[in-house]
C-alpha cells in the first residue's frame, strides 16, 4: 500500500518528504523531514497504529489512517480532534467503490428490516497476509446492518449461535485485495450486493484523495464527508 500510495501521490503532484517503517515506535519521526509534511498517511498494523497517531499529533500533523483492528482507542482519537484541534481521517476502506457499497448496504438494510422471510449473512475474502479477521470493511458493513435490521443483534465470526446473530465468514487466500458480499436469502430467492477489488490501486487513490481533503479540513473526518453522500 505504501508504494502504491507514493506512486499515486507523486502522479498528482505531491512530494513525499518522509517514509517511516510500518512498525516504527516513534524513533523515525524526529529525523527532521517529518516536520515538513502537510499530512501523514498511516497504513501499518494494529499494535503500533495508535502510538503512531499520537506521535503525529505531537507534531500537529493531520492523519489519514486505513489501519484496522485498533478501534477500541477511537474515543481517544475523537477527543483529540474535539478538544485539541487535531485532524484525523479514518476509513475502514478508502475505495470509492466500497464506499458506494456501504451506502447501498445501509439503504437495502432499511428496506429489508420488515421482510422477516429473508436471513442475511456476509462473506469477506482477503490475502493470506491480512492479520485481522473479519476485515474492518466487513465490520463496517455489519455494524450498518445491525443498526438497521432489528432482528439482528450482534455479529459473529464464521458461525452463529442464535437466529439474531449476523454471521461474517472470513476467508484468506492467495493475494486477494478484497472481496465483500452481503447476501439476503429466503426460501424462494436471494439478493446479493457484492464488491470485488481488482487491485490495491483503488484503495491507494482513495487514501491520497483523503489526504488532500484532510489538508484543507479540520476535525474527525471520513469518506462520507469527502464524497458528500
Amino acid at each position: 500500500m505504501g508504494k502504491e500510495i507514493e506512486k499515486i501521490a507523486q502522479s498528482r503532484g505531491h512530494e513525499i518528504v518522509s517514509r517511516i517503517d510500518p512498525v516504527a515506535t516513534g524513533e523515525d519521526f524526529g529525523d527532521g523531514n517529518f516536520e515538513k509534511a502537510d499530512v501523514a498517511i498511516e497504513f501499518t498494523i494494529p499494535k503500533v497504529a495508535f502510538s503512531n497517531y499520537q506521535k503525529c499529533f505531537e507534531y500537529n500533523k493531520p492523519v489519514v489512517s486505513g489501519t484496522t483492528g485498533w478501534l477500541d482507542k477511537l474515543p481517544e482519537i475523537k477527543k483529540a480532534c474535539e478538544k485539541d484541534g487535531q485532524t484525523f481521517f479514518y476509513a475502514s476502506n478508502f475505495s470509492v467503490g466500497v464506499n458506494i457499497l456501504f451506502e447501498l448496504n445501509r439503504h437495502l438494510a432499511k428496506i429489508m428490516n420488515d421482510l422477516d422471510d429473508y436471513d442475511v449473512e456476509m462473506t469477506e475474502v482477503h490475502h493470506t497476509q491480512k492479520l485481522d479477521a473479519p476485515s474492518g470493511t466487513a465490520i463496517t458493513l455489519a455494524e450498518d446492518l445491525l443498526e438497521n435490521i432489528d432482528r439482528k443483534k450482534e455479529w459473529k465470526l464464521d458461525k452463529g449461535e442464535k437466529e439474531s446473530d449476523l454471521v461474517i465468514r472470513a476467508e484468506r487466500e492467495g493475494d486477494v485485495p478484497g472481496i465483500h458480499t452481503v447476501k439476503y436469502e429466503s426460501e424462494v430467492d436471494e439478493i446479493t450486493i457484492h464488491h470485488s477489488a481488482k487491485s490495491r490501486q483503488g484503495f491507494a487513490l482513495g487514501a491520497v484523495l483523503a489526504a488532500e481533503f484532510a489538508a484543507k479540513n479540520k476535525g474527525f473526518l471520513g469518506m462520507r464527508d469527502m464524497l458528500k453522500f
